[in-house]
């Protein structure tokens, strides 16, 4: 654990003194878009963190690399100098969509670009733990792996609207999936799949913790296109790296569900972005709108409108993500009533704060909208 701590240590360190500088060269040198109709936030604000969150990530993987526990994972660099690849595409794409607003066509297609470079280079959906193994082919695995970067990718920027949220989300996300993944290559059945998903969700979480506190209510730097395309591509990589490869059997028959834990635990993880951006597809298709028009109907806005403060509103949609992520991680660790248990108690809890606005607190008028495509 101590290896996973420097490299985490080292991801927050160095995300934390870039995010601080790209806020004050952003702020002097006006590295920001100006007020679009839509956005609420009333001072133009640079959206530059996502550089902060991949160059964290880059010089952490050097730390990695360098420490006999993630010789395994570095034996084969070809799949994490994909990620990493994958993960300057999208930033690059981002930072100028921040910078100038790029049609979604053009974006959408860089993402498809970075998802091919990551499926390329054998990160694959190969097999899903349902009925046994169901194994797929290769064309059909490098057409699902694309689709399913890609669609977590938009998710995460679709919930990029408050201050805080997206960042926050994944974060409380990774360190779930991360508990998950480091039980399985520590166990019989890991291979060096299981300590790329543990090494990757360790290396986003630094980043993000060492990123929030200029992103904290009221953010001084915003995660932007480049961040949250960046935080989607690393969640879904990681999930798909145990997901694609594991053997049921190798957990503890003894646990409900075992065999489907490697399926619910990503769906788990990701529900509050997954959630939002069906919600938000379904609902612009029935007013005929392109799903990447952009509206203000996201679950964020709705608890804006409900009486919920900004900051509420981020802390009810981090409770959710955290019941379902941790109340499903139990399943492994606990009976399968007392797991039941947790998530129906957290759900309850959630529920309630959900529906009982402080509407002594007005909405914030600083609430902002950052993913370009929400």
């Amino acid at each position: 654990m101590i290896n996973y701590l420097l490299v985490a240590l080292s991801a927050v360190a160095v995300s934390f003194l870039l995010a601080l500088a790209l806020w004050q060269l952003g702020v002097r040198y006006g590295w920001h878009r100006e007020i679009r109709p839509r956005d609420v936030h009333q001072e133009p604000t640079p959206r530059l963190g996502g550089i902060a969150v991949y160059v964290g990530m880059v010089l952490a993987t050097l730390v990695a690399s360098q420490l006999p526990q993630f010789e395994e994972v570095f034996q084969d660099p070809k799949p994490i100098i994909a990620v990493l690849v994958a993960g300057f595409i999208v930033v690059a794409l981002g930072v100028v969509d921040d910078l100038i607003d790029l049609d979604w066509l053009t974006k959408l297609s860089g993402q498809f670009i970075a998802a091919g470079v990551v499926a390329w280079q054998g990160v694959q959906i190969v097999s899903i733990p349902v009925g046994g193994i169901t194994l797929f082919s290769p064309t059909l695995s490098l057409v699902l792996t694309v689709l399913a970067i890609v669609l977590v990718m938009n998710a995460v920027n679709f919930i990029d609207g408050l201050d805080g949220l997206a960042a926050g989300v994944a974060l409380i996300s990774n360190a779930v999936f991360f508990l998950y993944a480091l039980v399985l290559s520590l166990g019989e059945g890991g291979t060096p799949y299981f300590g790329l998903a543990t090494l990757l969700a360790v290396l986003l979480a630094g980043s993000l913790l060492g990123f929030l506190p200029l992103n904290w209510h009221p953010a001084k730097l915003f995660l932007g296109d480049s961040g949250a395309l960046l935080v989607g591509l690393i969640m879904s990589v990681s999930a798909i790296s145990v997901t694609g490869q594991i053997d049921p059997g190798a957990i503890s028959p003894t646990q409900l569900l075992p065999a489907f834990l490697p399926v619910i635990l990503p769906l788990a993880v990701l529900i509050v972005p997954l959630l939002d951006f069906s919600l938000a597809v379904g609902r612009r298709l029935r007013r005929g709108m392109s799903p990447f028009d952009a509206d203000r109907a996201h679950l964020h806005h709705r608890l804006l409108d409900m009486g919920h403060s900004h900051r509420q509103a981020v802390l009810i949609l981090y409770s959710w993500t955290a019941v379902l992520a941790i109340g499903t991680l139990m399943f492994l660790f606990v009976a399968w009533y007392v797991a039941v248990g947790i998530i129906v108690v957290g759900l309850v809890g959630s529920t309630v704060v959900t529906l009982s606005p402080d509407n002594r607190v007005p909405n914030d008028p600083l609430a902002v909208e950052e993913g370009s495509p929400s």
